[in-house]
């Protein structure tokens, strides 16, 4: 027999699919760890709601669910189920770098609703997060109500330049201070850390104060893997990714799909419109004064979009 650890996604997808004739176990609120390759991953249940639970994949690589929290206000009417990638957050950290790979985070998501039951499920997915998200998708699993890209990377060339043209709408020394550094690697540069704080209050988080929970994301943030995949910052992509793009298979989304994106988001608006024109029947909702962490921006209005999205689709 197969060690259970080396099931491939397609293969937990067909055992998914094949329990749709079984009762769901009800899904309560709480929390745990769910064995993936690698390690554990964990997780936690927020709300019992009688509608289809949402299933969160938070951004990255390296990231975790805490500047996610907000999204918690739906589980008045769902099950929202939070977990943190292998190596983010509460999830184990190894050190093993050949787990970085896009279909081993594609065969977490498989993992998470294998243990939980999630036998319907809608999927989230913000940022680098909508990677294995989409990648997953591509798998045709059974069960996936509907997909939300947040502000989604499907292609970095994409993203490198749009961030490349923001960057030329910052002051002439903030940005000069930003090329220099990125060109010499110094990245812990005072002046390059100023620099960059002004970019981030412009197109990543725009409300002020942060909150706690982005201070804790920031703070627990795995950025041996965000390099390695990545690369170490938004205008140096030299990691595993660079070359990803997969804007050629977005015509293959057959669920209700839906994106969204900040006003001054640093994946810019016109991007994420690109990206909604390729999928058939999607929807797109531009949340107006935020940037990438919409959510943190504008937290009503985004509940708001996503709760309206949701609903309909379950009451088709």
């Amino acid at each position: 027999m197969m060690p259970r650890g080396c099931l491939p996604a397609m293969v937990v997808a067909l055992l998914i699919a094949g329990t749709a004739g079984c009762q769901e176990m009800e899904l309560r609120p709480g929390g745990g760890f769910v064995d993936v390759p690698g390690g554990r991953v964990w997780y936690r249940v927020v709300g019992s709601g009688s509608r289809t639970p949402l299933l969160v994949i938070h951004g990255g690589p390296g990231g975790s669910h805490y500047y996610l929290k907000s999204l918690a206000a739906l589980s008045s009417d769902r099950p929202v189920v939070f977990y943190d990638q292998l190596g983010g957050g509460r999830s184990d950290r190894p050190s093993d770098s050949t787990l970085w790979r896009v279909d081993r985070f594609v065969e977490e998501i498989a993992r998470v609703r294998e243990d939980l039951h999630l036998r319907e499920v809608h999927l989230y997915s913000h940022s680098g997060g909508s990677i294995p998200a989409f990648e997953y998708m591509l798998t045709k699993p059974a069960g996936v109500k509907s997909l939300t890209l947040a502000s989604p990377i499907i292609s970095f060339p994409l993203t490198s330049r749009g961030a490349d043209s923001l960057l030329r709408t910052l002051p002439d020394e903030a940005r000069a201070a930003i090329v220099r550094n990125e060109a010499a690697g110094t990245f812990g540069a005072p002046e390059y850390r100023a620099a960059m704080g002004m970019f981030f209050l412009r197109y990543f988080a725009r409300r002020q104060p942060w909150s706690a929970d982005m201070d804790t994301a920031f703070a627990v943030a795995n950025r041996e893997i965000s390099v390695y995949m990545q690369g170490p910052s938004q205008f140096t992509i030299t990691g595993t990714l660079k070359d990803y793009d997969q804007t050629g298979r977005l015509g293959e989304l057959r669920v209700p799909t839906l994106f969204t994106v900040g006003q001054y988001d640093e994946v810019a608006p016109d991007i994420v419109q690109y990206y909604h024109s390729l999928v058939p029947g999607s929807e797109l909702a531009v949340i107006e004064d935020s940037g990438h962490l919409t959510m943190h921006d504008q937290p009503e209005r985004y509940i708001q979009v996503l709760r309206e999205f949701l609903d309909r689709v379950d009451r088709r």
